[in-house]
């Protein structure tokens, strides 16, 4: 079994800086495809960034430029880098990726439980 725990978010202030951390664990041969996805109330869940295993990055159109995807292959952990936060970026995010385990190397996605982050004055 694999777990992907987030950390990193919390409130801050319209302008502000926040940086998530997304680490996966368990039965692992390789983490492929990471990502971040974000929900905000009353509305359905939307692809923020992705980084693929040979770190080529993709992001919404809302955040380019203010916000930089990551991972560190070592530690199987992907980062997002938020910056200038806007209230409407306030919402859980969810770390996503694509996993190879045993016994067939087979790729299988898994998500975390999700970080609040809240933007607000």
């Amino acid at each position: 079994q694999v777990q992907l725990v987030e950390s990193g978010g919390g409130l801050v202030q319209p302008g502000g800086s926040l940086r998530l951390s997304c680490a996966a664990s368990g039965n692992i041969f390789s983490v492929n495809e990471m990502a971040w996805y974000r929900q905000a109330p009353g509305q359905q869940r939307e692809s923020v960034a992705g980084i693929s295993s040979g770190a080529r990055t993709t992001y919404a159109d809302s955040v380019k430029g203010r916000f930089t995807i990551s991972r560190d292959n070592g530690k199987n952990t992907v980062y997002l880098q938020m910056n200038n936060l806007k209230p409407e970026d306030t919402a859980v995010y969810y770390c996503h990726a694509v996993v190879a385990g045993p016994p067939y190397n087979y790729n299988k996605d898994y998500w975390g439980k999700g970080t609040l982050v809240t933007v607000s004055s």
